[in-house]
Parts: structure tokens; sequence; C-alpha cells
């Protein structure tokens, strides 16, 4: 499915943390391992940048923590071929807002993704962003848990990520409000869910969004 050339001004940046054994996927370290684990946020990683690139709305950009220098998320945008940048210090909401600013400053319209929302798809990013270059000036795709995974938004505010209770289950709720406050036009999307905890691992093996997923954890790494 190709995008309308009246989409094509929206820049996806996706979040990803780098895949450390020990320092990713840490709720799920009980029930992986720490290896098994860092070898989920690589593949989760590969899967969301795929499917940004799927989506053909515009560029799109890998912004990593602790830095773009990282290697494996280095190699995981060169794989891709994909800018990469450095989230900043500072919590969640600090992060967010800062690559707003900076994406805002040379893009007219910016979606914003975790990398763990497998069920995350192309068609998603394309209403998406067909919503922002109508009358909306925020989309949103609540997170099953009270979260959300997707925030796009046309012009930045720092209101909307200050003060957040993130990793809570009031994250999407605080947001509405605040979005409701700034008298923004905006909407949300059906929920989705991310892979955070055991249960959440436990849908994504049943889902097969990740074929022989098993296999692929067992894999060795490679850049």
């Amino acid at each position: 499915m190709t995008a309308p050339a009246a989409v094509t001004d929206t820049r996806i940046l996706v979040f990803a943390r780098a895949p450390e054994p020990g320092a990713a996927k840490t709720r799920l370290i009980p029930l992986l391992g720490a290896g098994r684990a860092a070898a989920l946020q690589r593949l989760l990683i590969d899967r969301a940048l795929s499917t940004a690139l799927a989506a053909r709305v515009g560029p799109v950009e890998l912004w990593c923590a602790p830095s773009a220098q990282h290697p494996q998320l280095a190699q995981c945008a060169a794989r891709h071929g994909v800018g990469a940048a450095s989230q900043c210090d500072g919590d969640l909401g600090a992060r967010m807002l800062h690559a707003a600013v900076t994406a805002l400053a040379i893009t007219p319209h910016v979606i914003m993704i975790g990398a763990d929302c497998p069920a995350l798809t192309a068609a998603d990013l394309q209403r998406v962003a067909a919503a922002l270059a109508s009358d909306f000036d925020a989309v949103l795709i609540p997170a099953e848990d009270g979260g959300y995974v997707l925030i796009a938004l046309k012009w930045w505010d720092a209101r909307l990520f200050d003060g957040i209770a993130w990793g809570s289950d009031s994250v999407m709720a605080a947001t509405r409000e605040r979005l409701d406050g700034l008298g923004w036009r905006w909407c949300e999307l059906a929920p989705s869910w991310d892979v955070d905890r055991p249960a959440d691992f436990a849908r994504l093996a049943a889902s097969g969004l990740i074929p022989d997923l098993e296999q692929a954890l067992r894999a060795p790494q490679t850049s």
C-alpha cells in the first residue's frame, strides 16, 4: 500500500534502547534471561524500523539510548538505511519532547513510536499520517495497559510531556486531559499492545508476528 504524496512530509522516529544484556527488556529477564531478552529487543527494533519504512510516509530515524554511537544501534540503523540520533538525558517525557522539537524544526509532521509494539502495521502509520495531513493536530494509538504506543504531532508543547507518570496506567488519560486543555483537534486509533511483561511475550509468541521467534532468540547475534 503506497502512501499518498500529500503525507510524505511526515517523519517517523523510532525510540529504542540498545539491546545490551542486562539493560534491555529488564522485566522479561526473569523469564528469558538477559541474553535472550536483549535478542528480543534487537528483533523488535528491526521489526519497528521495517514497519516504519514500509509505511512510506517520509524519512525514518532511529532515536537511540544511550546514544547513536552505540555499536549495535549504529549497525541497526545502517542495516536499514535510516538516520540515527541520540536521545537526550531525562525521563521519557524529556526525551520525547527533545525529539519532537528537533523533528518539527525540519518537517511539518512527526510520528513517534517505541520499538516494542510489534502489532503496529504500516497501514496504521499511513492512517496516522493521513489524519495529521487533514485537520488533526495530534493523533495517538493507546496501549491496552493505559499508556500509548504512538503519538503524532503537528506542533509541540511541553505540557504534553512534563509531569506524566511514565510507565503507569494513567499516561493516556493524562495525555487526553492535556490535549483537551490545549484546545487541539486530536483523535486516537484503536488500542494496541506492547511487549514488556511475561504475558506480553506469551502473546507475541502466539501471534506469529515474528516468525520462528524461539529459534530467532537462540540464533547468534551478528551485525
